[in-house]
């Protein structure tokens, strides 16, 4: 990840003042053990399966990823100059921890993993993204996860 003060001078500007949304206090909840739980993952590393679409630049929308898709068969397009992929092209497990989740099922840390999981472009103000992130956590819910593992990229 750059540091702010290694960037050049307009593009640290830039972040220094993009207007961000403001989110009011989020209620407490008491949710259910770990061990119960069916977790979902939503990504912003722009992934895809090699036949779906390729997120266009300032795309606001979604990709869903079968959990039983072959790992080799994600692909990501996330568009960004300073986007390290490095990572990624090491291990999927760093944007998309798909692998992780499944032996963590297997061991009973967590309940089960989800069928469907999902990727949204993080280079797209968040905004933009409201109407997916409410279709994404309507599909979440007849699927029955219960949980959503955000993995911000």
């Amino acid at each position: 990840m750059a540091r702010m003060e290694d960037l050049p001078a307009g593009e640290r500007a830039m972040l220094e003042n993009l207007d961000l949304p403001e989110y009011g206090e989020t209620p407490f909840v008491s949710p259910k053990p770990l061990s119960e739980r069916r977790i979902a993952i939503l990504s912003t590393a722009a992934l895809q399966r090699r036949s779906d679409k390729v997120f266009g630049q300032g795309e606001a929308s979604y990709r869903v990823i079968p959990a039983d898709t072959d790992p080799n068969d994600i692909i990501m397009s996330h568009a960004s100059v300073n986007f390290d992929r490095s990572g990624f092209q090491q291990d999927l497990n760093v944007c998309f921890p798909l692998e992780r989740l499944k032996e963590l099922a297997d061991d009973g840390v967590i309940g089960s993993v989800a069928q469907f999981h999902y990727t949204v472009s993080g280079a797209v103000d968040p905004r933009q993204n409201e109407d997916s992130a409410r279709e994404i956590a309507r599909m979440m819910l007849r699927e029955g996860a219960d949980t959503a593992l955000l993995i911000p990229i």
